[in-house]
């Protein structure tokens, strides 16, 4: 990529051969390391046993978890693992294929259009590509990177199309592709996918009285195409399941909003930390890129930056005054936030930016420290052991950030702003893909495949498996098949209402195990001693911290 001055700021026209290596090498580093470790529960499970049993059954329309009606998220991500098992198999990698694709993709979608809108591509790409939340949520199965993406097209789609130099055409089909963005984001989590653009827009719209974009917007083709694309699986999962849209539009978007009652709750600046820790290594240029994104505008007219600013501001408010908080919910900030950095680094010598490293640098080297005390965190659940494994890594990849950050310093100190962001970048992945690989054994421990191996070796896996007062996410996936649940609600509720038989009170179980000739039951240890008190004859046949399973002597 050859550097140009023009307008005081460095531009780049391609990239060079060293650049197409490290993307290469990077791209295969982010897929070749989704499966490093087993699914997880409640997530990582959930989604992969949704994704699976919509391929085996056939039924794209109607998603079921553990063969139970699951209405609470629309069904993109479903429909995109589905897929993925279907062309790879079912395995870790094709169950987290559709995140880790999704956060390339957002990648590329702001490279592409920060080339286009300041010749900045590779520095915004290697921003978002390096932010630890990007990189982690890309590799976790959740649905966030998905709508993320989609947000992305979104976000990007509108700072094109408001371009000054584009044609009124490309301004029409740029914002046209912006609505189908809008409807993939709301097939990948509901109303919030119209929600931030439209908040977002309507803001900037109001701070900054600037009402252009809503009279150049494609209003009739817009809807349309957004219709078009998200009301056929909404009127079809409707019409085959009356009690869809009440639970779908009122519990699952208004309740969770506006009150506690699903449990995840956090106080007003909940999501403040995990803004600043999720986007390291650059976190330090956050009040930086905050002010001068507000101040470097065209003095008339639409006004980019403050654009970008406001996104980002409203997604952090809005999830933060919200009465149900996960820490992925503010991963549409990150693709804005990486727009208004490339433009900051750009700006001046990139040797002035070697203070900017003091502070992820001081991070890791403190997480390298504490590796010796991390025994502090075991528990009668977590065995010191657990702990110590997953804190090496950690110290691993500590380590190799700090490398990487040596390597940056050097280079910014040469005045190669380029290969320093690609030495943090690369250090950014690298911690993840380290990190996630010493979690595998903790992750064990809400996981089901080692149970699954272990209780194989002494009885059949084809034989049927009870979840009592208890219920194991990973379970339906890594058994190929659903479990029948006793005593067992939580978010399936609504399903086990809607068709009654679908799960067993205590006394049905009972009965199924005196009338079956093997079985196998997931349960814990008190629901163990309680039957076991009540001569019901078991056999233990896996125990760990957390939980065990017995079989039909």
């Amino acid at each position: 990529m050859n550097s140009v001055k023009l307008g005081g700021q460095h531009r780049w026209a391609q990239l060079d051969r060293p650049a197409l290596g490290f993307w290469l090498g990077l791209i295969v580093l982010w897929l070749a390391s989704l499966p490093v470790r087993d699914l997880i529960s409640p997530d990582e499970g959930r989604y992969a046993s949704l994704a699976l049993q919509m391929l085996q059954s056939g039924d794209w329309v109607t998603p079921r978890l553990n063969g139970i009606l699951y209405f609470e998220k629309p069904p993109l991500q479903y429909w995109a693992g589905a897929a993925s098992m279907a062309l790879f198999g079912v395995n870790e990698f094709a169950a987290r294929f559709w995140p880790g694709f999704t956060g390339l993709l957002a990648v590329a979608v702001v490279g592409w259009t920060a080339h286009k809108l300041w010749e900045l591509g590779e520095i915004a790409a290697l921003v978002l590509a390096g932010s630890l939340w990007i990189v982690g949520n890309s590799h976790f199965l959740t649905l966030d990177m998905g709508l993320t993406a989609c947000l992305s097209a979104v976000l990007c789609a509108v700072m094109y199309a408001m371009h000054t130099e584009v044609t009124p055409q490309q301004q029409r089909w740029s914002l046209r592709l912006a609505w189908v963005a809008m409807a993939g984001a709301v097939l990948a989590k509901g109303l919030v996918g119209l929600v931030i653009p439209g908040a977002s827009l309507l803001l900037y719209s109001l701070v900054c009285r600037d009402w252009r974009l809503w009279r150049v917007m494609p209003w009739l083709s817009g809807l349309a195409l957004l219709l078009a694309l998200t009301v056929p699986w909404f009127w079809l999962v409707s019409a085959r399941n009356p009690g869809f849209a009440e639970f779908f539009f009122i519990h699952e978007h208004f309740q969770r909003y506006l009150t506690t009652e699903h449990r995840r709750t956090g106080a007003i600046w909940y999501f403040l930390p995990i803004l600043f820790a999720g986007f390291l290594p650059w976190s330090a240029w956050l009040p930086k890129l905050v002010r001068e994104g507000w101040q470097h505008n065209p003095p008339a007219g639409w006004q980019p930056n403050r654009f970008l600013l406001i996104w980002a501001g409203f997604v952090l408010v809005f999830f933060s005054v919200s009465g149900s908080k996960l820490p992925s919910y503010i991963l549409p900030m990150f693709p804005a936030l990486a727009l208004l950095l490339a433009q900051t680094l750009a700006r001046g010598n990139p040797a002035r930016w070697r203070p900017y490293l003091w502070l992820p640098i001081g991070l890791w080297a403190l997480v390298l420290l504490y590796v010796p005390l991390a025994g502090r965190f075991a528990s009668g659940n977590t065995p010191l052991e657990v702990v110590q494994h997953f804190a090496n890594y950690l110290g691993a990849a500590a380590l190799l950030f700090l490398l990487a950050a040596a390597s940056a310093w050097r280079y910014l100190g040469q005045g190669a702003l380029r290969p320093a962001l690609r030495c943090l970048a690369l250090g950014s992945v690298l911690t993840v893909v380290v990190g996630s690989a010493g979690h595998d054994e903790y992750g064990n421990l809400k996981s089901s495949k080692a149970l699954l191996a272990q209780v194989g070796q002494h009885t059949s896996l084809a034989v049927p498996f009870f979840t009592v007062r208890t219920y194991e996410q990973t379970l339906p996936f890594y058994l190929g098949r659903p479990v029948t649940q006793v005593e067992y609600q939580d978010e399936f509720a609504f399903g086990q209402q809607a068709e009654p038989g679908v799960a067993l009170s205590m006394p049905q179980f009972l009965t199924r195990w005196q009338s079956l000739p093997a079985v196998l039951v997931l349960l814990d240890e008190s629901t163990y001693r309680e039957l076991q008190q009540q001569g019901l004859p078991m056999r233990v046949v896996y125990r760990d911290h957390r939980r065990m399973v017995v079989a039909k002597p």
